[in-house]
């Protein structure tokens, strides 16, 4: 029976292109599920657009020079032509900075401030004086006060996947001027999430504690757990939705706010254009909403964004969001700053035509439990050992024969042995088993499944040698053949969600487009006798030892580019006075006692014998060195540095440090062998 679904796919920041993380992550999941319900009959509105409201796109217009609008008019371009190009089956792409989305935004806003599901309120925010502006988000980073993390941004930490206000952050840093930022009173209006925390433990906690999946369940439980308090809806910035109230000038809409509304806003566009009602796919009992996303989305679909449609009350719920975990590169993490990427228009101009190769490669991989690893020697082994080795092996085979036995003309079988009916069974219990494991989002299984019904058809031929019986048993031999025929045109049909390209390409060769997933099950044959198919086409290619090669000497060059700007050597610092210098108290002092500062990367907190007294010192040295092999060593110390907290623990001084020419750090040790704790260098 038909369903109708609405399929909401992350919308990507206009800040750049994309990559195999977002691919892995969101995107190919979500083309193979919705390419699935339509294959099976189902009513889809695969939904998705451009975020372009972003702190991130502000950051990078001011690195570039240029404004907002350039940015996302750029990359909204790129970014769709490259899923186009990559075959993701969007029934809209759209973006936020259209007017059908600025109006929906703004409504829905009103629609919650009319009814009272905002808290008003006046708090202290951070505040560059020098920018003269509010740091929201993505302008200050600072250390997470959860895992401790020292570049965490200012509404989530990357580590963690923790979501926090700018004000939580330990040792806050504006990232437009590098200051320490003061605290400013501002307005704005807050999501109170406190207020729906009962029913968010109702539907969620009881109500989808089976069916979703652990990693998603396991983050919003924690949250839940951990008390939910009021979200702001609003920021002090000058890009993005204006607050459409009295009071709200010089504001914005939240992005996180602004953003899943923009899957309201695309399907009303679609709607439009292609004459639907669209209330349909988002106000209807009888619709199943899935949200596809990263693991750092949860919060923002699992709570916020049902907290919001709940207040609005008009809405249907998701019935799932089948996040994924992050993908890895090279043993990595991925970093888009540090071009610690492979990009997808990349991809597509490096490797033309083979876009399943990394569709497969990334399903076949994909973090759906736990980070994974993608490497190129593994995508190489993928493509080589599984698609061309095996699938294309088989396809190609039957093909071949096929031709050169019957000039393509499917011929008429004789009885079927037990060996055929088992087989043409076991064909016919795939595209169940297939879709248990789509329906359940378990997709890396289902292409594993697939790849055993391409298994399958290797072996039925391996074992039946058709090119041996056509010399002793010409009428085994066109049974054998008819049946494997009805293997490869079961593979063309079933494949499609996975390898659209080669489903299409397959389709041509076997000159059948009419065979759907439903009626693999269903009909005796599939490809009947006296039909007549193309010739051979390779599916896939080969990917050479070279090729791969190319690709990681890219990724070795990025590192190296990534080394050399991190040992750029410094701009001079301003200039000071001799008397300035002068006032510097430099001594040699011993370490006595040394341990790591709990939950932080950098942190030692040292006990040092000065000469004068014993003072405890925190140094960002223990990337470097381990507790134990820096108890006894003599070292430089600015004695009268002023005192500062860091993590809480008053540090009374600082270690001198610099690096040796292999770019290690050591200790700025005193020339003179043997001297006592105290003597003044300077």
């Amino acid at each position: 029976m038909s369903k109708r679904y609405t399929i909401t796919a992350a919308l990507p920041y206009t800040n750049g292109p994309i990559h195999i993380g977002h691919l892995a992550g969101v995107y190919v999941p979500a083309d193979i599920y919705s390419r699935y319900l339509r294959l099976t009959g189902n009513d889809v509105a695969f939904i998705c657009g451009s975020d372009e409201h972003g702190v991130p796109i502000t950051i990078k217009a001011k690195k570039e020079g240029v404004t907002p609008q350039d940015i996302v008019d750029k990359y909204h371009a790129i970014i769709k032509t490259s899923f186009e190009d990559f075959g993701i089956t969007f029934d809209n792409y759209s973006r936020t900075s259209a007017k059908v989305h600025h109006n929906t935004a703004s409504e829905f806003f009103k629609t919650l401030y009319d009814k009272n599901e905002f808290v008003e309120e006046v708090s202290e925010q951070l505040y560059d004086a020098e920018a003269n502006q509010f740091l929201a988000d993505r302008f200050v980073i600072g250390t997470c006060p959860k895992c401790g993390n020292e570049e965490s941004y200012g509404d989530q930490c990357e580590n963690c996947g923790t979501s926090h206000n700018a004000t939580d952050l330990i040792s806050p840093k504006s990232v437009i001027t590098g200051n320490v930022p003061t605290l400013k009173e501002t307005k704005h209006w807050f999501l109170p999430l406190n207020k729906h925390e009962q029913f968010l433990k109702e539907w969620i906690l009881e109500g989808h504690k089976k069916d979703w999946k652990p990693n998603v369940y396991g983050q919003v439980k924690s949250w839940i757990d951990d008390g939910l308090r009021p979200r702001a809806v609003t920021r002090d910035l000058d890009w993005g939705i204006p607050v459409p109230i009295e009071g709200g000038e010089g504001k914005v809409l939240y992005v996180w706010f602004d953003a899943p509304i923009g899957y309201i806003s695309a399907t009303k566009e679609w709607a439009a254009r292609e004459g639907k009602n669209w209330e349909d796919y988002w106000k209807n009992d009888d619709t199943t909403l899935v949200h596809f996303i990263g693991k750092d989305n949860i919060v923002f679909h699992c709570i916020i964004f049902p907290a919001m449609l709940k207040a609005e009350g008009s809405y249907i719920l998701p019935e799932n969001v089948p996040a994924n975990e992050f993908l890895n590169l090279e043993g990595s993490k991925l970093s888009t700053s540090k071009n610690w990427a492979v990009w997808l228009p990349d991809y597509l101009q490096d490797f033309p035509n083979q876009q399943d190769v990394l569709r497969y490669a990334l399903t076949a991989n994909a973090p759906e439990t736990k980070d994974n690893d993608f490497t190129w020697k593994d995508f190489q082994a993928r493509n080589n050992n599984e698609l061309v080795a095996i699938f294309g092996n088989f396809i190609n085979r039957v093909v071949v024969l096929t031709n050169k036995y019957y000039n393509g003309i499917i011929p008429e079988p004789s009885d079927l042995s037990s060996i055929d009916q088992e087989t043409l069974a076991a064909v016919k219990a795939y595209p169940s088993v297939i879709s248990s494991s789509i329906e359940r989002y378990r997709f890396r299984e289902a292409s594993q499944e697939l790849m055993n019904l391409a298994r399958l058809g290797n072996k039925y031929l391996a074992d039946e040698e058709p090119w041996k019986t056509i010399k002793t048993d010409e009428e085994r031999t066109k049974t054998v053949m008819f049946v494997a025929l009805q293997i490869a045109s079961a593979l063309s049909v079933l494949c499609e969600p996975f390898l659209p390209f080669t489903s299409a390409k397959m389709k041509n060769i076997l000159n059948s487009r009419d065979n759907s997933w439903n009626n693999i099950s269903s009909k005796e044959i599939l490809l009947p006798a006296d039909h007549q198919i193309g010739k051979a086409e390779l599916l896939f290619s080969k990917i050479e030892d070279a090729q791969i090669q190319v690709q990681l000497d890219k990724l070795e060059a990025s590192k190296k580019a990534n080394e050399a700007a991190n040992k750029a050597i410094e701009p001079q610092k301003k200039e000071i006075t001799f008397d300035d210098f002068t006032k510097l108290d430099i001594r040699v002092g011993t370490i006595l006692e040394a341990e790591k500062m709990p939950k932080t990367k950098k942190l030692l907190v040292l006990t040092v014998d000065t000469g004068i007294d014993t003072r405890t010192i925190v140094s960002g040295i223990a990337e470097s060195f381990k507790p134990e092999d820096v108890v006894g060593k003599r070292v430089t110390v600015l004695v009268n540095l002023a005192p500062r907290r860091l993590r809480g623990v008053e540090s009374q001084g600082m270690i001198l440090m610099t690096e040796n020419e292999s770019g290690d750090l050591v200790f700025v040790n005193p020339d003179i062998a043997e001297v006592d704790n105290g003597l003044k260098i300077s």
